[in-house]
């Protein structure tokens, strides 16, 4: 198995070069911290990476949570690892001080820690992020005295937290929850209901499970105005603070294809009458509140399918590098050696191609939490600015790598031919893994929908404006660039083209024919956005080669941004014209096709 899994470099080159996380520090929320602070948590978050979450990928895999009398079994060293999250500071890394937390920018709290843990484990890094964004709604929208209840357990690592919000008869469309709650004369709500594809939503590893659980109150108007936010303990918190059984019962775990060594379960609230829950923020208000945890939640997505998608990249690196086979089609000699087949063009094109997907999305996903930091420690126009880019940016930043990170990985199987489809490899698991990432958090198809009638739509098109204005200015200063001058006008006209397309699909005159295709339209922008990035990167590259004084290291880490940007530009964005071609081409088909059609 290969040993490295993601790139400190790249890492690095995003961090300081690209985005200058230094910057933030001139604001008061941030003035505390200094590159030393930054260098130690990178470095920190590597040595466990390599140390505590590597080690266990395979075996977290191979033996799978289980339900058993009624609870659920995972990995031994799940426990540690929470323990070693909450005692290291890392679940409450972008916590504010009086929350208990360090205070840390997003894009090195957040982004550093989850891309390396995701990348040497994804199944084990998620049991301490997912309690990181439960914590962040308690702190965000309950007193003080509330906070104080849960906060401290749940960043220790002591006690999980989760996200509950799919029914079995609602999935993904929230609003038809049909969970209940009724208020006691006690001050809590009673709650009942089923949750479905809860992850972590119940496991030995810690001592307690607090749910953020979405429900409607009696009497509360239909549909998403109707729908409340509630904290409900597996174990509620008595007077004399001892713990009592709350009427949550698990009623078994999911078997999956990947992302094996979390559970994702099914729960039942109130069998008993008395599963007790407690008012997030106000009544009617939960869908709101619950989008902040789940916007941050798809964006962790995205992070994840690409940091799965780099260990894969690294895999079929070393497997390219040491694996010798055939010979260069010049050489007509039967007896010379075989050649290591990085040498071979169609393996190249492989690998220049998960490196595009993955540090091309690692650069979108930096430039999100840049925004989420600039939205934390701004105010005014920047600050606002700032949060509609953010959530005009989201649905890209989830299903970019969480699509692509999919392609990358069957790459990652194909390099490695046979030995790829056997699991003594890593990347028949990381194929599996990776797989969960289009359809959790909200769908690819939901995504698109989000982006298009939306997120494109929203304030007049402002947020669409704004975008637009920040990739242009990219371009213009790529076209003062004799050699990235050509392929700034690529994008040029590629981001022109896009505008006309949304135009022309605003004006199909109703919501069903204009969000037809709305999921083909987020592959469309989500290939500009990636070439956005990655000439933002070649441009920070190129400065760094005119510079000169390089280490022949360096020098190697810059050429190879140029030979990936050069990919993207030659191999990827041209795929802009035929989605563009499709999407204006007026077609009704699966508008008007009848069901019957599709039997034999």
């Amino acid at each position: 198995m290969a040993e490295k899994f993601i790139s400190e470099r790249n890492l690095r080159f995003l961090l300081y070069e690209v985005f200058d996380v230094e910057s933030l520090l001139t604001h008061p929320r941030y003035a505390d911290h200094s590159r030393e602070v930054f260098e130690m948590i990178l470095e920190t978050a590597l040595r466990m990476g390599k140390t505590i979450f590597k080690p266990l990928l395979t075996e977290m895999d191979r033996q799978q949570p289980e339900y058993v009398a009624g609870e659920v079994r995972v990995h031994p060293k799940v426990r540690n690892i929470m323990r070693e999250c909450g005692d290291g500071g890392w679940i409450a890394a972008t916590a504010d001080y009086d929350h208990g937390g360090q205070q840390l920018p997003m894009m090195v709290g957040m982004m550093i820690p989850a891309a390396i843990f995701s990348a040497a484990n994804y199944s084990a890094g998620v049991y301490s992020g997912l309690t990181a964004g439960a914590a962040a709604l308690i702190a965000g929208f309950c007193p003080p005295e509330t906070q104080e209840l849960y906060l401290p357990k749940m960043y220790a690592g002591i006690w999980q937290g989760t996200m509950a919000l799919t029914e079995p008869q609602a999935g993904s469309s929230l609003s038809d929850v049909l969970t209940t709650a009724e208020l006691t004369d006690q001050g809590y709500y009673k709650i009942k209901g089923q949750k479905i594809f809860i992850s972590a939503g119940d496991h030995n590893g810690v001592d307690n499970v607090i749910h953020m659980i979405l429900a409607r109150i009696k009497g509360a108007p239909a549909g998403v105005k109707g729908i409340s936010l509630f904290i409900v303990p597996k174990k509620r918190i008595e007077a004399d603070g001892a713990l009592a059984e709350n009427d949550v019962n698990c009623a078994g775990i999911y078997h999956k294809l990947g992302y094996r060594g979390c559970p994702i379960t099914q729960l039942s609230f109130g069998e008993n009458d008395d599963c007790r829950g407690w008012l997030v923020g106000e009544a009617n208000k939960g869908l709101t509140y619950m989008f902040q945890m789940m916007n941050g939640a798809r964006i962790d997505v995205g992070l994840g399918a690409a940091s799965i998608a780099s260990a894969a990249y690294y895999a079929s690196l070393e497997y390219a590098r040491e694996r010798p086979q055939g010979r260069k089609l010049t050489d007509k000699d039967p007896l010379s050696p075989q050649i290591p087949i990085i040498e071979h063009p169609d393996v190249r094109r492989m690998l220049l191609f998960q490196r595009a997907v993955v540090e091309g999305s690692f650069s979108l996903l930096m430039q999100c939490s840049y925004l989420e930091d600039l939205v934390l420690c701004t105010g005014g126009e920047e600050k606002e600015n700032a949060d509609l880019l953010l959530e005009l940016l989201t649905p890209v930043a989830k299903s970019y790598p969480a699509e692509m990170g999919i392609l990358s990985c069957s790459a990652g199987i194909q390099i490695l031919g046979g030995y790829g489809y056997c699991d003594e490899f890593p990347l028949e698991q990381y194929y599996r893994d990776v797989r969960i990432h289009p359809i959790h958090e909200g769908s690819t198809g939901i995504q698109g929908m989000d982006l298009l009638g939306r997120k494109m739509m929203m304030q007049k098109g402002k947020a669409a404006t704004l975008y637009k204005r920040e990739v242009q200015k990219t371009i213009r200063q790529a076209k003062e660039d004799s050699e990235l001058a050509p392929y700034a006008g690529e994008l040029e006209k590629a981001l022109d083209k896009l505008g006309q397309v949304t135009v022309y699909l605003a004006g199909r005159g109703n919501a069903e024919l204009f969000l037809a295709d709305a999921t083909l339209y987020l592959e469309y922008f989500g290939i500009i956005a990636i070439a956005w990035q990655w000439l933002m990167q070649v441009l920070v590259a190129r400065n760094a080669l005119a510079a000169g004084g390089l280490f022949p290291g360096d020098v190697n880490f810059y050429e190879g941004k140029m030979a990936t940007f050069r990919y993207f530009f030659v191999y990827e964005l041209p795929k802009t014209a035929g989605l563009a071609l499709t999407l204006t081409k007026g077609s009704s088909l699966t508008v008007d096709i009848i069901n019957d059609y599709f039997a034999d």
